[in-house]
Formats: structure tokens, C-alpha cells, sequence
């Protein structure tokens, strides 16, 4: 039954919790007062009575005393009579008087004795008096017993009982007063809630139909509410909340005309902006919406981009923790998804791009924007740049390139003249000698095509893909090329390389270009030492390769002459160089230090000026699976 009427209170207005509320307060307030009033009543009332009670018995206990001792009845009977005289008779219902052993030597009742009531409120032994309530024929009275005593030894008792009727008929009158009281308050507290509840919601109900105005985009309406203002104080505050509405609504409508502004300029950026620009929904990656720039750049209709998966156009792979820190943005924040990755236009055309992208609402999902930036004139660039350090560094190489070459040429040169000069003294030559020098031509032929291919695999101009590739044959492959001139040299080349690593995600020939750079650049270090006339006679190069966490880690080093930590920031930036004038144009570190940057991976260096240096090379390792 409770919660139907709590129910009911939640789903009233305003206006009537107040009344009730009210009502209810001073209701509780009232019958808490009469209640706590009464008590104090009936308690006097109740403690005045006991207290007749005990005075009368305290002086019959007092005259009687010699009677008790003597026996005399009589003048006892005539004591207990005495006492309901007068007044008293509507106060005493009845008077006895006990020895100590309990015999009944004196009572006021014309009847017989009740001889329930002898023994019902003993006195205890180290008490005086008791006072307990009982029931005498439909009457409720409390019997007051005082004990009789002689010195200090008891030798009788008084009981007397007084009427509880009197109080009765007094708590009967409190109660008609006070439910009277209590109805006059209640009827009064109830006229003024009822006005006050109606005082203090109507200003509030007018705040709501404004309110609910507004909300339906009619903003005019709060000139009627600031026309309402001029009523009620300044520290009402009702009126301070229609003053604080008023503002709200002030900058509801400066905001909504600032995001209409904002809306219609972002609109216009994503319909002219030069960058294809997609709306992707964050859970499944569709194209939500594109701008014209995309369907220009990917040759497809806005129809037929909106709906299709994004990873159509090419991949858009992110680890859980790039993710974790796409998600975890605010929107506007832009994060970078991939550099120089490979699209594909309508018709399988292919072309490089950067991808950005950052979180923002769309039409109430959970969105990522996504720019996507055409660099493939810049990749082609790039390329042509790496092929322009390749020629440089194979101009370089050319000495001893031709060395190398000459030595299987030479070889065959002499074979060739040894056939000949037989055939000209018609000289026969035994069958097992031929085979052995045939043999050996063919070897050296293999050998010097061997040395063409692997200069001309180099040479090669390089695509900007990414494959899986292990890190150990580009090293293998660029000491094929380089490690003979090395020796001739006298540098040592150390090999320490762990097998069986992870695969990385790169492309074979530009990691090449990045060991042989490393490689050329420790063989200058190395050469400039002994220059300098510091030279360490262990004239070696260590290339290690191993795995740490999830990544695969190169790392080459050199006993050179070191970098100087002044310009130890400065070496990967282009055109920067330490060498003389004419022998190097400063975009080896650059270009090996871009490479590696495209790949995911980054450099370490180490460097102790006068001892050495080492290049570590650390790249992500293709999670197994993939």
C-alpha cells in the first residue's frame, strides 16, 4: 500500500509535493507536540495521584501505630473510615489496614474483604512504601501500601486505593482538546501550504513552459520571462534562476550561431579541401561519407565509396596500442595511421599516400576522419634519390670493382692463350689437362657474371613496398658486393649474426643501401683515423644482428675515429658531411636514416670520439601469425 502512495508522490507536480510535503511536516510537528505534551500531563497527573495516595497513607500509618500494638480495632476501623471522608470519598476507593503477619485488622468495605487484594502489593522488606495498579470490580486503582513501623521494626501496614478514574476523565478532556488543537493547525498549515506551494511554483511553472518554448527553438519567448522579472526580490531565487535561464539561453543562441558558423565552414574545408577526406565508422572502417576531392583522386562516385570498406582502397593496419591512443583522444586530436603506403585507385592503379586520421562524432557514431595525402611525386623523388646515391656509390666502388673483375678475366685470358698457343704448334693437349682448363673458365666466367649480377641487383632502382624479409640477406648480399675490397683494404669484417630471427616488413634493396652506407661510412671512419695518426691496429668492422622484445636490432660497428658530439645531431639532416670538399655530398646518413624511418624502424648511435661508433638499427618484427 506504501509504494503505490510513494509512486503516486514521485509523479506529482511540483506544486503538490510542496503542499504535501508541508502538510505533512507540520501534521508530524503537531501530533508530536500534543503527544509529547500529553505525556508530560498524564505523567504529572499520574505522579500528583500516587503522591495524595502516599500522604494519605503516611498519615493513617502514623496515627495508627499504638492502635496496632494494642489491637484496638475499633479506633483503627474508625481511622480508615475518617479517611474517605469528605473530598476524599470520590479520590479512596478503599482503606485496610495489616499486621505484620498480613491478618486484616481494619477495612472500609461494607462487604466482605476481596481477599485477592491482601497479599498483591507486598511491601519488600527494605523499602517503605509500593505503589502498584490494579483492577477492583471494572475500577482500575493504584494501591498505595506504606509500611507501619515501631523504631525500626515493621509491625504493619497501610494500603490505600485511589480512583484512576479521575485521571482517566482528566487524559479524556487533554485528548478532545489537543485532537482539537491539531485539527485548527492542521486546517490553518493547510490553507497556508496550499498558498505557499501556489507561491513558489507558479514562477516555476512559468520557467518550464519557457522552457519547453525554447527547447522547440522559439527564443523570443524569454522577453515575456525577463518582463516576469520585475517580481520578487533580489535574493529570490527563483528570479536569480530565471536570471542564470536567461543567460543560458543568451549563450545557447551565441553558441548555436558560432556552430552553425563553424559548421558551415567545415563544411565548406570538406567539400574544397585539396585532400581526399573520408568519414569512416570506428568499429567496421565503412566509408560513412568522402568529400569530391576523394572521388576525384580514387575515380569513384561518392555512391559508390559510402558503404564500402575502407580497406579497399588499401590497408589501414594498427597495433593495439595505436589504437588504445586513436580511442583514448579527444576529437580534433590527429594521429598519424601510416607513411608512404601504398592505394589503389578505381582500375587497380596504384599510388603512394600518408594517412591521418582523428576521432569526432558523426551523425551520432563513433567516427574517425581520415586524410589521405598523395606522395607519390615525392616517393618518386625519394627513389630517384636512393638510385642517385647507388650510382654515386658504385662510381665510388669502380676501382675496385674492376680489380675484382680482372682477377676471373685474367684467369680466362690465360686459359684462352694457353688453347691457342697449343693449337698453333699443333701441340695435342691430353684430354685430362683440357677438362681442367675448361673447367677453370667456366668457373671464373661464373664468377665474374656472379660479380655483374650482384652489382647489377644493386644498381636496380627500388620500389617503396613493403614484404617480409629477414634481416640477415641484405647483410650477406652487400658483403658479397663490398667485403673484398674490405680485406684488400685490411679492414676485418666480423660476423655475428643470430639465426632464425623474426621477419621484418621492408623491401631487400633498400635495406642493402642501408648496410652499405653504414658499411661505407665505418671504412671512411676507420681510414680517417689512421689519418689522423691515431690508428688502432684492429682495423675491423662487427655487424651483429639479434632480437630484443619484439624487435629485430643490426647493429654495425667500427673501431673509426668516432663522431664529435657536436655534431652528433646534425648528422642525419641532408647535405651535412665532415668529409673534405668533393668527396662526399652528405645524404648517405640521411637517406639510410629515411629508410629505416619508412620501415617503422629508428637509429641509435653510439659513438665515443676517438674509439669508434655503432649504428644500431632497430625494426618492429612481424608478430608470428601474419
Amino acid at each position: 500500500m506504501a509504494q503505490p502512495l510513494i509512486d503516486s508522490i514521485k509523479n506529482s507536480s511540483l506544486k503538490n509535493k510542496i503542499f504535501f510535503s508541508v502538510t505533512v511536516v507540520i501534521l508530524l510537528i503537531s501530533v508530536l507536540i500534543a503527544l509529547f505534551t500529553r505525556w508530560i500531563l498524564i505523567s504529572t497527573l499520574v505522579s500528583e495521584l500516587q503522591q495524595r495516595g502516599l500522604g494519605i497513607g503516611y498519615s493513617i500509618a502514623e496515627s495508627c501505630r499504638g492502635f496496632i500494638l494494642t489491637k484496638n480495632k475499633p479506633q483503627l476501623t474508625s481511622l480508615v473510615f475518617d479517611a474517605r471522608l469528605g473530598a476524599r470519598k470520590e479520590l479512596v476507593r478503599y482503606v485496610f489496614i495489616k499486621d505484620k503477619q498480613g491478618r486484616i485488622l481494619a477495612h472500609t468495605f461494607t462487604s466482605a474483604f476481596p481477599g485477592q487484594i491482601t497479599d498483591a502489593n507486598r511491601i519488600e522488606p527494605e523499602k517503605d512504601h509500593r505503589i502498584r495498579l490494579m483492577d477492583m470490580g471494572g475500577d482500575r486503582v493504584y494501591d498505595v501500601a506504606v509500611a507501619v513501623k515501631e523504631g525500626i521494626y515493621r509491625i504493619g501496614s497501610v494500603h490505600v486505593g485511589v480512583y484512576k478514574k479521575h485521571i482517566d476523565q482528566l487524559i479524556n478532556k487533554l485528548r478532545t482538546t489537543f485532537l482539537g488543537f491539531v485539527s485548527v493547525v492542521i486546517i490553518f498549515f493547510f490553507i497556508i501550504s496550499h498558498h505557499l506551494s501556489k507561491t513558489i511554483t507558479q514562477p516555476i511553472t512559468r520557467l518550464t513552459d519557457v522552457s519547453d518554448e525554447i527547447s522547440r527553438g522559439n527564443f523570443d519567448v524569454q522577453l515575456d520571462l525577463e518582463k516576469g522579472l520585475q517580481q520578487g526580490g533580489v535574493k529570490d531565487e527563483v528570479r536569480q534562476l530565471s536570471r542564470s535561464f536567461i543567460n543560458m539561453t543568451n549563450r545557447i543562441q551565441e553558441s548555436q550561431a558560432k556552430l552553425k558558423e563553424s559548421d558551415n565552414k567545415y563544411r565548406s574545408l570538406f567539400a574544397s579541401g585539396p585532400n581526399p577526406i573520408f568519414v569512416l565508422d570506428r568499429k567496421t572502417l565503412t566509408i560513412l561519407s568522402a568529400n569530391p576531392s576523394a572521388e576525384e583522386t580514387y575515380g569513384y562516385t561518392r555512391e559508390e565509396l559510402v558503404g564500402r570498406p575502407f580497406t579497399d582502397l588499401g590497408p589501414f593496419d594498427l597495433d593495439e596500442n595505436k589504437w588504445a591512443e586513436l580511442n583514448a583522444q579527444h576529437a580534433g586530436s590527429v594521429t598519424t595511421i601510416s607513411s608512404k603506403v601504398q592505394y589503389f585507385k578505381k582500375g587497380n592503379q596504384a599510388f603512394f599516400v600518408n594517412l591521418h586520421a582523428c576521432p569526432a562524432p558523426y551523425e551520432d557514431k563513433n567516427a574517425l576522419i581520415v586524410a589521405t595525402t598523395d606522395i607519390s611525386e615525392m616517393v618518386e623523388k625519394d627513389s630517384q634519390l636512393i638510385q642517385a646515391s647507388k650510382m654515386t656509390t658504385l662510381g665510388e666502388m669502380s676501382a675496385g670493382i674492376a680489380h675484382e673483375l680482372n682477377q676471373p678475366l685474367n684467369a680466362i685470358k690465360m686459359g684462352s692463350e694457353f688453347l691457342e698457343m697449343m693449337l698453333e704448334k699443333e701441340k695435342g693437349i691430353p684430354e685430362r689437362e683440357l677438362f681442367h682448363i675448361v673447367r677453370e673458365v667456366s668457373s671464373q666466367v661464373d664468377r665474374a657474371v656472379d660479380i655483374i649480377r650482384r652489382l647489377r641487383d644493386f644498381g636496380r632502382k627500388s620500389d617503396f613496398t613493403r614484404e617480409k624479409i629477414l634481416i640477415n640477406d641484405p647483410v650477406n648480399s652487400v658483403l658479397d658486393i663490398i667485403g673484398r675490397q674490405l680485406r684488400l683494404q685490411n679492414i676485418h669484417v666480423r660476423l655475428r649474426l643470430t639465426a632464425d630471427l623474426p621477419p621484418i616488413m621492408a623491401h631487400h634493396n633498400r635495406i642493402e643501401q642501408v648496410i652499405f652506407n653504414l658499411l661505407t661510412n665505418a671504412r671512411d671512419a676507420i681510414n680517417l683515423r689512421e689519418e689522423s695518426g691515431r690508428g688502432d691496429p684492429r682495423r675491423e668492422i662487427i655487424i651483429r644482428s639479434y632480437a630484443r622484445d619484439s624487435q629485430v636490432v643490426v647493429a654495425v660497428s667500427d673501431t673509426g675515429i668516432g663522431i664529435d658530439p657536436a655534431v652528433k645531431d646534425q648528422i642525419f639532416e641532408a647535405f651535412f658531411t665532415t668529409k673534405k670538399m668533393g668527396e662526399g655530398m652528405g645524404l648517405g646518413l640521411s637517406i639510410t636514416n629515411g629508410i629505416v624511418e619508412d620501415y617503422g624502424g629508428r637509429i641509435d648511435i653510439d659513438s665515443r670520439e676517438g674509439q669508434g661508433t655503432t649504428f644500431n638499427l632497430s625494426f618492429p618484427a612481424v608478430p608470428q601469425g601474419r
